[in-house]
């Protein structure tokens, strides 16, 4: 019985994925470019994120593109294309990538595409266990959407 305990303890520290939000509180553990563009993020300053990933030249890395994309989406005005572009390097780097998942959904709302955002929660609800925040997140943002319909 503790060895099974034990396993499925061993799976689950494991299986978690660790993928970052635009929106999550800047870790001191990460890059420091990643910091630094959440930070611009938490002002609202997206052109600010911009510069600072772009000067950190990390297309390998999926939380940089996941937070360009964030950040392209959310400037004023938008670039839609630019952003999905970025969401979907990041998926493709880590197709589990949580951040990149919400956020891609998001975006495919604002692109009117139901279906897809549809398939991105279906995603998500694979990935997360017992339900996380991006999936709730974007869950509420689907059953908004089909409100206003």
């Amino acid at each position: 019985m503790i060895r099974a305990k034990h396993l499925i303890a061993a799976f689950f520290v494991t299986s978690v994925s660790f993928s970052y939000s635009a929106d999550t509180t800047p870790s001191s553990s990460g890059p420091s470019w990643q910091g630094e563009a959440q930070k611009e993020i938490k002002a609202k300053n997206y052109d600010g994120a911009i510069k600072t990933l772009l000067a950190a030249n990390e297309p390998n890395s999926a939380d940089w593109n996941n937070l360009l994309g964030y950040a392209e989406r959310k400037k004023s005005p938008p670039d839609l294309n630019a952003a999905e572009r970025y969401y979907q390097a990041a998926l493709k780097i880590d197709p589990k990538h949580k951040g990149a998942l919400e956020y891609y959904g998001e975006l495919l709302l604002m692109k009117n595409d139901l279906s897809g955002a549809e398939q991105m929660l279906a995603r998500l609800n694979k990935v997360c266990f017992f339900s996380c925040e991006e999936y709730r997140d974007l869950k509420t943002a689907i059953t908004k959407y089909k409100s206003t319909r």
